[in-house]
């Protein structure tokens, strides 16, 4: 990336990915260095209990009892989702935001009348005997390392997307799962939507032949972030912490609380960002897992500013069974697609579904509507911390799940293979070629500079060890 066109050139440096059989998951995490510096948990909380010994076995009817760690923004909408829930509630609030902390309280107040416990570290949450699970809706760079303490203290995780900051924390998270046992579903709550379901359905029935072609977008009218300053920590945040496992730097004024989505270090960009979500039911919908080459164009054109991934792309995803996936991100034009900011078209040998988080509608070749079915309830599309109907059928499934054993709508395993395509478009766009990939594993095939991506540096202590 040495130009405006393609992004800008002051990421920072990425391990290598070590393909032997020791460590390849791209490091380790060390729980007793993790916790260093922590004078709370050092007076008598350790991380080093067995999963066993902070595990709850929780029958049909029990209550669930839930800690929503980062409330700023998605974590508002799980907050209120596992609150509605029948049977459950949330009982920790933790931010390293004291202001949000107050007002993420003062919701749950008005919505339940209850107050809950509001701390400031994940650690300590994890500590707690009557926390049964963690919703995590923090910045990106913290998600797979909080979902792997979760599972190892034995706490059920809802791990909102993107699953991982790279794809080796996705192996380390399904090795975990493998391990520890406890569950960990996506926040990809399309898969929840009953509309969704049935046009899966209808398209393993034939409802518009062979399906071989699926195109995905989103669209956004997003505005210039500005230049990144550096700038007195404030008062109400605890900058270490939100930092968390990533190496450290002083602070910047534009990252906190939305635009660390646009860096390397903390984010994934746009297409982790959003395009998780379509291309996870397109590939489903077309039964399709990693493809055999992925290709990526686009850059930072709207604006020139400290945004170091892309505001507009497209990313071609080919398979050899003669089927092709397609994703376009438009950052900073809102011009919709078929009036929708967001939704997919699956195209076959009998026509075509559209389909969005609303509904779908299926058409022949001649474009008759041959059916339709709107969705039981409202979601919520481009707004990150809107509440809708998908959000409770998700988190519903979740708890049911975890009481009776009912198959969870977004596995980890299908999560981090939809996570990973994302990831495949960034890097191909950063180094500005087509990757071939390997379509058993996701792997990149005979491309060491491209496989630099696949891993990340981490703060010492804190790296990732199931």
């Amino acid at each position: 990336m040495t130009d405006n066109k393609l992004g800008k050139s002051n990421m920072p440096q990425l391990n290598s990915y070590n393909d032997s059989n020791e460590d390849s998951n791209g490091g380790s995490f060390d729980r007793r260095t993790f916790i260093k510096g922590s004078a709370a948990l050092a007076a008598g909380v350790s991380l080093a209990l067995s999963a066993k010994s902070y595990a709850r076995i929780l029958g049909a009817n029990d209550r669930i009892h839930s800690a929503v760690i980062g409330v700023n923004g998605r974590g508002r909408a799980l907050q209120r989702a596992a609150s509605s829930a029948p049977n459950a509630e949330v009982n920790v609030i933790c931010d390293v935001d004291s202001r949000a902390l107050a007002k993420a309280n003062d919701t749950l107040k008005e919505q339940t009348g209850s107050s809950a416990v509001l701390m400031e570290d994940y650690r300590e949450v994890l500590a707690k005997a009557d926390v049964d699970t963690v919703l995590i809706a923090t910045p990106e760079h913290w998600h797979a390392p909080m979902a792997l303490l979760a599972l190892q203290a034995g706490k059920h995780c809802y791990l909102e997307k993107p699953c991982s900051h790279n794809p080796a924390e996705g192996d380390i998270l399904i090795a975990a799962q493998e391990k520890y046992k406890a569950l960990i579903q996506v926040g990809t709550q399309q898969r929840s939507a009953l509309s969704t379901i049935e046009a899966v359905k209808d398209i393993a029935a034939g409802i518009i032949g062979n399906v071989y072609y699926g195109k995905a977008w989103y669209s956004n009218n997003r505005k210039a972030i500005g230049e990144a300053k550096e700038a007195q920590v404030p008062d109400w945040l605890n900058w270490d912490l939100w930092q968390g496992p990533a190496p450290r730097e002083s602070f910047k004024d534009i990252y906190v609380h939305y635009n660390w989505h646009w860096f390397w270090k903390y984010g994934t960009g746009e297409i982790n960002n959003n395009a998780t979500h379509e291309l996870d039911i397109a590939r489903w919908a077309m039964g399709l897992t990693y493809p055999n080459r992925v290709s990526s164009s686009g850059g930072r054109f709207h604006f020139d500013d400290a945004w170091e991934f892309y505001d507009t792309q497209v990313v071609n995803y080919e398979y050899d069974e003669g089927k092709m996936l397609c994703w376009e991100g438009r950052s900073c034009n809102g011009f919709n697609h078929y009036d929708r900011g967001r939704g997919l078209t699956l195209h076959g040998t009998k026509g075509t579904i559209l389909l969005d988080r609303n509904g779908y509608t299926a058409y022949n070749l001649q474009r008759e509507v041959i059916k339709e079915m709107a969705e039981a309830g409202k979601s919520a599309t481009t707004d990150t911390s809107g509440v809708g109907f998908l959000d409770g059928q998700h988190m519903n499934n979740f708890f049911a799940a975890i009481r009776t054993g009912e198959a969870l709508k977004a596995p980890i395993t299908e999560g981090i293979i939809s996570n990973n395509l994302c990831h495949l478009g960034n890097y191909s766009q950063a180094v500005g070629r087509t990757l071939n990939i390997d379509p058993n594993t996701g792997r990149i095939v005979n491309d060491a500079e491209a496989m630099k991506y696949w891993s990340r540096d981490y703060e010492p202590g804190w790296e990732m060890k199931v």
